[in-house]
């Protein structure tokens, strides 16, 4: 899975409003402190409040802020606001890939891929990376003897 600036750039603004929460933070601030393109993190924060994961407030007093309680929005929420599905393969979804011949199991490994990044990203709410507590299923996989090494 590749996490492009977009998708790294609305999990961190929405880190920062759920530390905020319930306040109204506007884009310099979180530009600022995320040390992000304010333009850039503004058309993000469009597509997040399209997604109904951020709300905005116009006027001297705006900004934004979360559309739910931090424990009401998973990492896998935003990413998909951000980047659109999690898993594909050559744009289309995992089940709908079709392969003939050595390749025709294929789209079972797809799916079971998509799966194993669901039950990280779905499972990890802002809240739970805010206050540090990663499910025991997910704090494990950092502990993996080569999680932290580059392939």
């Amino acid at each position: 899975m590749q996490i492009s600036a977009r998708g790294d750039y609305a999990v961190r603004a929405t880190l920062g409003l759920a530390a905020a929460y319930p306040a109204l933070l506007s884009t310099q601030v979180i530009a600022e402190e995320q040390d992000m393109p304010r333009k850039f993190l503004e058309a993000v924060l469009a597509d997040l409040r399209r997604a109904g994961i951020v709300r905005a407030q116009r006027g001297a007093e705006g900004g934004y802020t979360l559309a739910r309680p931090p424990g009401e929005v998973t990492v896998g929420a935003v990413l998909r606001a951000a980047e659109g599905p999690l898993a594909g393969v050559r744009g289309r979804r995992p089940e709908e890939t079709r392969y003939d011949g050595v390749a025709a199991h294929l789209p079972e490994f797809w799916v079971a891929v998509r799966a194993a990044l669901r039950r990280v990203v779905d499972e990890v709410s802002l809240a739970d990376l805010l206050d540090g507590r990663l499910p025991p299923h997910v704090r494990r996989l950092t502990t993996l003897p080569d999680a932290w090494e580059p392939r």
